[in-house]
C-alpha cells in the first residue's frame, strides 16, 4: 500500500524577544497532533534604517529563514508577528512586499491560513495587528480561519486570544508568563488549520 504524503503546514513568524516564537511553537504542536500533518517553522530576516546593517544568512537561533519554495510546498500557512503600533513589524512586512511572483502564480489561492500576534501591553494592539496581517493573504486568495467560541478559553482568558487569532500579551520586558489559556488556544489553532487543510485536500 502506498503511504499517503504528509501535508506540511507552514508557520512563519517574526520575534524580537520570544514571545512570538512561543505562540508559533504551540501553533506546530496543534498542527503535529493532527495525523498526516507536518509543521515547518520558519522566520524572516529583521530589517534596518541603516543600510549596512546586516543579518547573518542563517539565523543564530530558531527556525530558518523562509524560501520562495516554502509558500509552494506548505498547503496552509500560520502567520505570525508582534505587534508594531498596531501593525505587523517591519521585517514581516517587507516580507510579504516582495511576494509578487507567488501572488502572481497563485501558488497561496485556496489555501487555509490563520494569524497570531504577541504585545507588550495589554491593549496594545492586538486584534488591528492579526487584522493587518490577514491582508496580504487576502490578496494572494488565502482562506482566512479564526478561533470559534467553542474553546472555551476565548471567554476566561485574560492574557490574551481572540477570534481574529491566537495572541500573547508578553509584557513591555517579555516578562509576563506564557499562560495555559495562551497556549492551549494557539494549539487549537494549529489544530484546526491542520483539520482544515486535510479536509480541502480531500475535496480537491
Amino acid at each position: 500500500m502506498t503511504k499517503t504524503p504528509s501535508l506540511t503546514l507552514l508557520i512563519l513568524y517574526y520575534s524580537r524577544h520570544g514571545a512570538t516564537r512561543k505562540l508559533a511553537e504551540a501553533i506546530a504542536q496543534g498542527v503535529e497532533s493532527v495525523a498526516g500533518c507536518d509543521a515547518r517553522l520558519r522566520t524572516v530576516p529583521a530589517v534596518s534604517a541603516v543600510s549596512e546593517a546586516t543579518e547573518p544568512d542563517i539565523p543564530d537561533t530558531g527556525a530558518p529563514y523562509v524560501e520562495a519554495i516554502d509558500l509552494e510546498q506548505c498547503a496552509g500557512l500560520a502567520l505570525g508577528s508582534p505587534t508594531r503600533f498596531g501593525n505587523m513589524a517591519s521585517a514581516m512586512k517587507y516580507f510579504w512586499d516582495g511576494t509578487a511572483p507567488q501572488w502572481l502564480s497563485g501558488v497561496l489561492a485556496g489555501k487555509p491560513a490563520c494569524v497570531f500576534t504577541s504585545t507588550g501591553s495589554l491593549h496594545g494592539g492586538q486584534e488591528s495587528t492579526l487584522l493587518s496581517m490577514m491582508l496580504p493573504l487576502m490578496h494572494h486568495g488565502m482562506l482566512l480561519l479564526g478561533l470559534p467560541y467553542t474553546e472555551a478559553a476565548l471567554m476566561s482568558t485574560a492574557s490574551g486570544g481572540s477570534p481574529y487569532g491566537a495572541s500573547h500579551w508578553a509584557g513591555v520586558n517579555s516578562n509576563q508568563p506564557f499562560t495555559e489559556e495562551s497556549r492551549a488556544l494557539a494549539v487549537a489553532l494549529g489544530r484546526r488549520l491542520a483539520q482544515t487543510a486535510i479536509k480541502l485536500q480531500g475535496s480537491t
